[in-house]
């Protein structure tokens, strides 16, 4: 028996592997403009974390701002062909995460704006098989992890208790901000470790 009636993954690094290299090198070949002066333009300022809050609130916002930031015109198939690219599934995690799906309600929770919400189906089709309508972006909830208000939200929007909540993330920050909304909080490192949490809050992990 377990007392918890609800899972929150994130996606980078956990269900993913990310490799913001691969991106800046695509985006490179794309602009003919240096990696650093890429990197600095789209991620050196606020703008990414305050769309990642939910400004702006729509994907063709998010796009525009990216386009305008990066100096170049690009699409969104463009964009989302490029995010596809620089991330690997995790067969492993996201077999178990299937398996947990079928013994508790599970949801996703990334901090991303709404761009990456519109390409999920074409950069994670996984996690629209196992998440369906429950994949989120952090800017469906216009806060970001790892601030508390988020998990509330999250939880609230669902119907669960923050205290029968699990949260898996690989950033120590993310895990704070989470126990701090009263969740109980996993650090991933290996899906060894995550099968013995789960197993630990009473699921079978396979």
């Amino acid at each position: 028996m377990t007392g918890y009636t609800f899972a929150v993954f994130d996606m980078d690094e956990v269900l993913y592997d990310f490799e913001h290299p691969v991106r800046l090198q695509l985006l490179e070949e794309l602009t003919g403009k240096p990696q650093a002066e890429i990197h600095e333009a789209v991620w050196g300022g606020p703008h990414e974390n305050l769309a990642e809050a939910g400004q702006p609130d729509t994907a063709d916002g998010y796009l525009a701002q990216f386009a305008d930031l990066l100096g170049y015109p690009i699409d969104f198939d463009t964009w989302a062909d490029i995010r596809r690219r620089m991330m690997r599934p995790r067969k492993d995690v996201l077999d178990m995460v299937r398996r947990l799906s079928k013994q508790t309600d599970v949801a996703l929770l990334t901090n991303n704006g709404m761009l990456l919400k519109k390409a999920l189906p074409v950069c994670a089709p996984e996690v629209i098989e196992i998440f369906a309508e429950k994949s989120h972006v952090s800017a469906d909830f216009k806060a970001r992890k790892p601030e508390p208000d988020v998990f509330l939200r999250i939880c609230a929007h669902y119907g669960h208790e923050p205290r029968q909540t699990l949260f898996v993330d690989d950033r120590d920050e993310n895990i704070i901000g989470a126990e701090a909304a009263g969740l109980t909080a996993h650090l991933y490192r290996s899906p060894a470790e995550l099968a013995a949490f789960l197993r630990k809050c009473g699921f079978n992990p396979g």
